[in-house]
């Protein structure tokens, strides 16, 4: 099982939440998080934010789901035909087990 931890733009998540429903990926859980990347913020004028909003969307799912899934994160939170700063990133981490609390059952 891997845990794919994505943290995006606030105004991609509906299409991005849509297309891993579409693609049969339903389960997952939402969090407004703030942030700076490698760009440390952003200066417009005379005023500098250096947290901005993001969305991270975390999914535990089966090994052989976790390139479809990045795939999928990936296309539909991208700004532009090449992407611009602030589009996010994707971490991917091994999970060793998982539980599922009102059945007692290990998996997913």
């Amino acid at each position: 099982m891997q845990l794919v931890r994505a943290i995006i733009r606030p105004e991609k998540v509906g299409v991005v939440l849509s297309e891993l429903l579409s693609a049969g990926f339903p389960a997952v859980t939402k969090m407004d998080v703030y942030g700076r990347g490698k760009q440390k913020g952003v200066k417009v004028g005379e005023v500098y934010y250096d947290e901005l909003p993001k969305e991270m969307l975390l999914m535990v799912v089966e090994d052989a789901d976790k390139d479809d899934v990045v795939k999928i994160i990936m296309k539909y939170s991208r700004t532009g035909e090449n992407g611009n700063f602030g589009d996010g990133r994707i971490f991917v981490s091994p999970v060793e087990e998982a539980y599922t609390i009102s059945t007692k059952k290990k998996g997913l």
